[in-house]
């Protein structure tokens, strides 16, 4: 009998790589953060399959195209992919905040179509950010969230000092507390 594929959901910006409050509008400005690739290629030589959610308004405030979005993307595939990692899937939603989407985070809209398209109950899978949003998106869509103080997690730990989930200094710190349960 198959093994039932495991997943790790995970925010970009913050999360894998710095994040800016003026965008990461360009491959050139797409950075990634110290061991955030390690974690990755980490989480994939112990069979799970990584997929990235992430809202990217600048699609649809104009500041990039969805062609140098997909840039962006291949480059992180490729730098990841250079470390013995994987990245299997990217959901992203270009809509401005006041769009009224079911999909920009703090909404469930991207995790729930991920578990569509998979077919799996997200009960059981971490989803990873930095912000009060990616909390908020995978409470509501019924995965178990974890909280890394890279990106904005310092200022959502400080807002946030109630915040009730396992919390952790970087995506490298997060994959071993994944590993080890």
């Amino acid at each position: 009998m198959a093994q039932a594929k495991k997943y790790v959901l995970l925010d970009r910006d913050g999360v894998i790589n710095h994040d800016s409050g003026n965008f990461i509008k360009s491959p050139d400005e797409w950075l990634p953060i110290d061991n955030s690739l390690e974690a990755i290629a980490l989480l994939h030589r112990n069979g799970y399959q990584v997929v990235v959610i992430t809202n990217q308004s600048g699609v649809g405030r104009g500041l990039y195209s969805d062609a140098i979005l997909t840039d962006m993307h291949r480059k992180m595939a490729r730098l990841t992919e250079a470390v013995g990692g994987k990245i299997n899937h990217i959901y992203y939603c270009p809509h401005l905040p006041d769009a009224g989407c079911d999909c920009r985070k703090p909404k469930p809209g991207m995790l729930l179509q991920f578990s569509q398209d998979a077919n799996v109950a997200l009960d059981d899978i971490y989803f990873i950010g930095d912000s009060l949003r990616d909390i908020e998106a995978g409470i509501a869509a019924g995965a178990k969230p974890l909280l890394v103080k890279t990106g904005n997690g310092e200022k959502t730990l400080a807002a946030n000092p109630d915040l009730n989930i396992p919390t952790f200094e970087n995506l490298y710190d997060a994959a071993e507390y994944i590993l080890s349960k």
